[in-house]
C-alpha cells in the first residue's frame, strides 16, 4: 500500500478528486458570505458564480466579497472571472 500511495498516478488521481470537493466548499462559502453581507440579493448572483469552474477565480470572488460594498461592484468582479 505504500508504494501505491507514492505513486504518481495515484498521487493524480487524488489531485482531480480534491479539486471538485474544494470546489463545492468554496462555493458554499461564498453563498454563505452573499448572504450574511447582502442578504436574499446577493443570493441572486449564485447562479452565475455557481457556472464558475476554476478554483482560483472563485477564491477571487470569495476574497472579494469582504471588500466590496456594492452589488454592482460584486457583479463586475464575477464579470472579470467568467
Amino acid at each position: 500500500m505504500a508504494i501505491l500511495t507514492k505513486s504518481p498516478w495515484y498521487q493524480q488521481i487524488l489531485r482531480e478528486g480534491e479539486a471538485p470537493g474544494e470546489r463545492r466548499g468554496i462555493i458554499s462559502g461564498i453563498e454563505m458570505a452573499l448572504e450574511n453581507k447582502f442578504g436574499n440579493e446577493g443570493l441572486q448572483l449564485m447562479s452565475q458564480i455557481s457556472q464558475i469552474t476554476d478554483l482560483e477565480k472563485l477564491k477571487v470572488i470569495q476574497r472579494g466579497i469582504k471588500t466590496v460594498n456594492l452589488l454592482e461592484e460584486l457583479q463586475r468582479l464575477i464579470n472579470s472571472a467568467k
